[in-house]
């Protein structure tokens, strides 16, 4: 069983351990928390290409040596031609999942490391880009020696599960080479020499020229190959955003999440709703239970009001306020399960943190949505596109409906709190529907029970709802969880699916916590293939 990993002088972790390690080199050359995350955050675009992409878009939570907490958003806004008369025209009642039509929003992960690393530079940061991307351009060029990266039983099983899905999706077929399965086997070399390629060009112009410049075009002449709606005019009006972060005090310890467009909300209102039951004891009945009803509260929120903030109605802020989260306990029965199913949401998405010896400790989640995001892979550039806009409504009168330039709704959020007693913590999951009660339940066990950081993430998990293009929306209970907390659950009104010891559904969570003391601690998650290294 895997331990709780400790160290003094840096740390990270993240769901692949090969990105770990480009993380872990930033961290030993010199480079800080931010600089390492910016490496694990390119080198996960190459090892795990069915989760996040240059394509996608991603969240940052930084908390610098003075605890000032920074949040970038770097979410990519729906293109100008894509509005409602445009997919009816095409005879659609929805927005495609996939496919050209599905890589409707902008590309905004490049951003946010751009914006990121401007941030560094105030910290002390001083490696350049060719040193940040040197392991994720190894890991794409399978023409460097020891170059391309080992296939995982997660990418496989993926690629395998999409096939008919995704085959006939622009790019998609060429650059997995479905005519010979033997190569798509765990353990089969990978090379991506388009990517890698791009990742050169990046690391050489700088990231501004993903958005604007010879790389840009290439990018945008790709996409109007593939038959997308994004323009180079969509790629030029992009930035990442600075935001004040959402966060909610929680028996002295102060937690912080990303604002919508995210479901970071969410998260703040699970453990906010939690810290008001009463529960004694981890791993009980009533612990799960209490978790679950108040996912229940939290979702019915977020599915009423998250969206992007500029059509919102309702300050987030509004639902974290002591009589609003007193409200929502009062709703909760602490001995039966609330009405469901409600709608879920669902998503695939890496989360990785970094903490360095001056204390600076990031939190970061990348995404393409699904797995694979739109199939797009694009012609020249090797980049795999997102279906993120695949959340918006063709319905004018939804509350998310469609419209050139807004913001889709993020199930992707990571975490970050300040302790009571001076610890810092930056952690997160990927797994959609799963990412705030996940979240929720690692935060309860460690923190609130003190349990092992490790044992935390390793515990049996639940999922209520759908992720990983499941449909139903049961409360799902890890088989490893105690034989009378499922009885209690089922008891209770719960309509139970059993799943798997390790079930790679319920996410790939990762964990650090730095001590006034400089002692580094993290953990990783058994269902991925990630590691939590230190020096």
């Amino acid at each position: 069983m895997l331990q709780t990993t400790r160290a003094y002088r840096g740390m990270v972790t993240s769901p692949h351990h090969l990105a770990s390690e480009a993380g872990l080199r930033v961290l030993r050359d010199g480079g800080n928390a931010i600089e390492a995350s910016v490496a694990m955050a390119a080198t996960l675009t190459v090892v795990y290409p069915h989760m996040n992409a240059l394509g996608g878009d991603n969240f940052w939570l930084i908390s610098d040596a003075a605890k000032t907490v920074t949040a970038v958003d770097a979410c990519g806004a729906a293109a100008s031609a894509a509005d409602l008369k445009f997919y009816r025209s095409k005879g659609h009642d929805a927005i495609p999942s996939r496919g050209p039509l599905a890589a409707l929003t902008v590309g905004g992960a490049v951003s946010g490391m751009a914006r990121v690393l401007d941030l560094s530079k105030t910290l002390n940061g001083r490696l350049p880009l060719e040193r940040l991307f040197e392991d994720a351009i190894h890991f794409a060029d399978g023409n460097l020696p020891g170059g391309g990266v080992a296939i995982t039983k997660t990418l496989s099983r993926n690629l395998a599960a999409k096939r008919a899905e995704l085959s006939k999706v622009p790019g998609f077929s060429e650059a997995y080479g479905y005519s010979d399965q033997e190569a798509l086997q765990p353990g089969h070399s990978l090379s991506q020499p388009r990517l890698a390629e791009t990742l050169r060009r990046l690391a050489r112009d700088g990231l501004e020229s993903f958005y604007r410049g010879d790389l840009a075009r290439s990018v945008s002449a790709d996409l109007a190959r593939a038959g997308s709606p994004i323009s180079a005019e969509d790629l030029g009006r992009h930035q990442a955003l600075d935001v004040t972060p959402l966060s909610l005090d929680v028996r002295g310890h102060r937690l912080f999440n990303m604002p919508p467009p995210t479901q970071g909300l969410a998260t703040l209102i699970i453990l906010g709703l939690y810290d008001r039951l009463g529960v004694q004891d981890a791993e009980t009945a009533p612990f799960v239970h209490a978790l679950v009803e108040a996912t229940k509260q939290a979702f019915r929120v977020r599915d009423a009001h998250v969206v992007d903030p500029a059509y919102m109605t309702t300050a987030p802020e509004s639902f974290l306020t002591p009589a609003a989260l007193d409200a929502m306990a009062a709703e909760i029965d602490t001995n039966r399960a609330a009405p469901w199913p409600h709608p879920s949401r669902q998503g695939d998405t890496v989360w990785f943190g970094a903490i360095d010896g001056d204390g600076i400790a990031v939190s970061a989640i990348q995404s393409l949505y699904w797995e694979f995001g739109s199939g797009v892979i694009l012609d020249e550039t090797g980049i795999t596109w997102q279906n993120r806009g695949t959340s918006f409504s063709l319905d004018p009168a939804h509350h998310n409906a469609l419209q050139p330039g807004r913001r889709p709704f993020h199930t992707i959020h990571p975490a970050l709190a300040h302790l009571a007693d001076g610890r810092v913590m930056p952690w997160g999951t990927m797994g959609g529907e799963g990412q705030p009660q996940t979240q929720a339940m690692i935060f309860a066990r460690h923190v609130l029970h003190r349990m092992d950081l490790q044992d935390s993430v390793t515990a049996p998990r639940w999922l209520l709802g759908r992720t990983w293009g499941e449909e139903t929306t049961t409360l799902k209970l890890e088989n490893r969880m105690d034989a009378g907390v499922i009885d209690w659950m089922r008891n209770a009104g719960h309509v139970v699916e059993m799943m798997r010891p390790f079930d790679e559904m319920m996410g790939h969570a990762g964990a650090l916590v730095r001590h006034p003391t400089g002692l580094i601690e993290g953990a990783t998650d058994p269902r991925s293939d990630g590691a939590a290294v230190g020096f």
